[in-house]
């Protein structure tokens, strides 16, 4: 998220009067920017014709129709808000969710698979839940925000997208009893990376050596640089199995890396042949991490996960339709594009649960005003709201354009598989480290009281980053993607008709659209102008323009998202305020990039001097809603109540259990 710095000069407690509640508009001294000194708050059109009037409801309360249609727009775009968002927001609203002080850090790992099992009795069919993209990654959305992320979020994407969803995703998948897996009567995790082989997965060392007298297969560890980190492995949460990834070898041939189903652990630990040593809990995310390694383990030949990729016969002989070792794995793990949707779900559900906590704390935390005896909402100061208001518009992008992907990803063909995948994973990475961001913000905002466990917001950074890396490092994902791009010239873009407008959405698109293309051309210029018979020199000096234009292209296909949702909006409370949201988000990502705009001539100096003004403007506008637009990611009561800085005594009794 880009942090914008302009703001006028203020006083110390900013425009509004204490008396103003806040979600009400404040006076404010006339602007120069361009939509002038009397501009509305709300800039939405009137209802179409033939519309239908508002409801008797919506006119005696606007801020409840307002709210109630920003969280149609985040939730609801398909009509599917019930069967996917509110089975697991219910879930979260249950005591059981709550943050418990004084437990110690393996108690809180063993909470992570109780709450594992609660999410589990919800589900009518917990196997087909692998299955279905919407309801998967709401589930990470609204899990991410228990204990500040914790180590349920962690516990359950392993269990049913890595684990169940590997198994599922291969063609003998229909031959297997899943029934413990289902009951939880055995946990599942997913053993990929090694000590020495992490973004190299593709040259680990793990094997599986074919036994032909058995017609088995016989995994092992060849040195301590090739055991598995760091999946759950240990006998919390109750006996494991896993899908390990090894290389499959049948005599003298690598035939490279598959899945093979794995019993790790039984009710008294590890099995033979199994070693699995504990690492440390980390604190805001308590999962049993842990080293394992395997000393010629038998298997029996239904371990291999087989498929057109990859199948073994009865006599051992090698089948593929790929002959491409290194395609061979990647659709053996295809699982983790899956997996980076569901990381930017959590990144996504953190964010918004960290601006909910903060803006409610800013509403209710009151500090010295201009006079002695004025007080006023902290949520009063620009300086405090405006990076508020800049945070909410990058995470309703980052909202939206997830939901968008999930649904491209559900509807996928062959033919469009690859293109998605590529922006799958961009978005992951933009996703993520927005939101760790946002969440830093989210803290610092709320001073002391942020630092305080009980309050959560202190563990979504740390668990935050631990999105960043899972499912494919953000810088190696976006480098692979960015490399891809080179070869795919960004479309054209479409003017916006009628003269040159910084609060113009699709002005502001077009803009983006501009840059994107200026990136991709540096980064070609680079590419054919870098040291000759050096390909490694070559990437190196292209890399930075193409990175910047994979970044621009992922942000754009944000703000294409965005406007659909604009348009869908039309008519109706949130246009005027979704309009405004949209171009504060689109001027943010663009101010980094006013140099070379102006340098190629898409604007003109004026506009440069403009940007601060208008995003004052905008802010101005927006300020009113701030608390509306946060009311709209519709957590339950339950959990932001439970909350100590939200409730009236949180400086009170409650402060000693909130340091633990």
């Amino acid at each position: 998220m880009a942090l914008l710095a302009f703001h006028d000069a203020e006083g110390p407690a900013g425009p509004c009067p204490a008396e103003h509640a806040p979600d009400a508009a404040a006076p404010r001294a006339p602007s120069c920017g361009p939509a002038g000194p009397d501009a509305p708050t709300d800039r939405s059109p009137g209802p179409p014709a033939g519309a239908p009037d508002p409801s008797p409801e919506d006119a005696a309360d606007p801020g409840d129709a307002l709210t109630r249609e920003l969280t149609r727009l985040l939730f609801d775009g398909d009509g599917d808000r019930e069967r996917v968002h509110a089975p697991w927001r219910r879930l979260i609203s249950r005591d059981a969710f709550r943050h418990r002080p004084g437990l110690t850090p393996e108690q809180r790992a063993a909470q992570s698979y109780d709450r594992l099992r609660l999410v589990n009795d919800t589900l009518d069919d917990p196997v087909s839940l692998a299955t279905d993209p919407a309801l998967l990654t709401a589930l990470h959305e609204w899990a991410a925000i228990v204990d500040g992320g914790g180590g349920l979020t962690t516990v359950a994407s392993i269990h049913y997208n890595l684990f169940l969803g590997s198994v599922l995703d291969h063609a003998d998948a229909a031959s297997r009893n899943l029934d413990e897996f289902a009951s939880l009567r055995r946990v599942g995790t997913f053993l990929c990376t090694e000590l020495d082989h992490g973004n190299d997965a593709t040259a680990l060392e793990t094997t599986a050596r074919y036994d032909p007298a058995t017609g088995g297969f016989v995994l092992h560890t060849p040195h301590p640089g090739a055991a598995k980190f760091m999946p759950n492995t240990s006998s919390l949460g109750g006996p494991k199995s896993a899908v390990v990834a090894a290389r499959l070898l049948v005599g003298e041939r690598d035939h490279g890396v598959f899945l093979f189903l794995t019993p790790l652990t039984d009710h008294d630990g590890p099995l033979p042949h199994v070693t699995v040593e504990a690492l440390p809990l980390r604190p805001n995310a308590p999962v049993d991490h842990c080293l394992t390694s395997f000393d010629h383990f038998p298997l029996p030949g239904s371990a291999l996960l087989q498929g057109e990729h990859g199948r073994l016969d009865a006599d051992g002989a090698f089948t593929s339709s790929l002959g491409n070792r290194r395609k061979r794995f990647l659709t053996s793990i295809a699982r983790v594009t899956a997996g980076k949707l569901c990381m930017s779900a959590a990144a996504v559900g953190a964010s918004r649960a960290a601006l909910a906590i903060a803006v409610r704390y800013g509403d209710r935390r009151h500090v010295s005003g201009t006079r002695p005896d004025r007080r006023v909402p902290v949520n009063t100061h620009r300086t405090h709201h405006g990076r508020l208001l800049e945070a909410v518009a990058a995470t309703y992008a980052m909202t939206l354009l997830h939901r968008s992907l999930t649904a491209a990803w559900a509807r996928h063909g062959v033919d469009d598989r690859d293109d998605l995948e590529r922006l799958i994973a961009l978005a992951k990475a933009w996703t993520t480290w927005q939101a760790r961001t946002i969440a830093l913000e989210a803290r610092e905002r709320c001073g002391a009281q942020g630092l305080l466990p009980a309050n959560l917001l202190a563990g979504f950074p740390e668990y935050i980053e631990g999105t960043i890396t899972a499912e494919g490092d953000n810088l190696l994902v976006s480098t692979k993607a960015a490399a891809e791009l080179l070869h795919r010239p960004p479309a054209s873009p479409v003017a916006a008709p009628g003269p040159p407008d910084l609060t113009d959405p699709r002005f502001l698109r077009d803009l983006l659209a501009r840059t994107e293309q200026a990136f991709h051309a540096q980064a070609n210029r680079a590419l054919r102008g870098g040291p000759a018979h050096d390909p490694q020199g070559r990437w190196n000096t292209a890399s930075g323009p193409a990175l910047q234009r994979a970044r621009v292209h992922t942000v754009l296909n944000a703000a294409d998202v965005m406007l659909a949702a604009l348009a869908d909006a039309a008519g109706g409370p949130a246009h005027g305020v979704l309009g405004d949201l949209t171009a504060l988000f689109l001027l943010g990502q663009l101010a980094p990039h006013t140099g070379l705009l102006l340098a190629d001539g898409h604007i003109a100096a004026q506009h440069v001097h403009e940007f601060p003004v208008v995003v004052d403007d905008l802010t101005h506008r927006l300020r009113p809603h701030l608390t509306t637009l946060t009311r709209a990611f519709d957590h339950p009561p339950e959990y932001l109540d439970a909350l100590p800085m939200l409730r009236d005594d949180a400086g009170g009794r409650h402060a000693a259990d909130a340091m633990t």
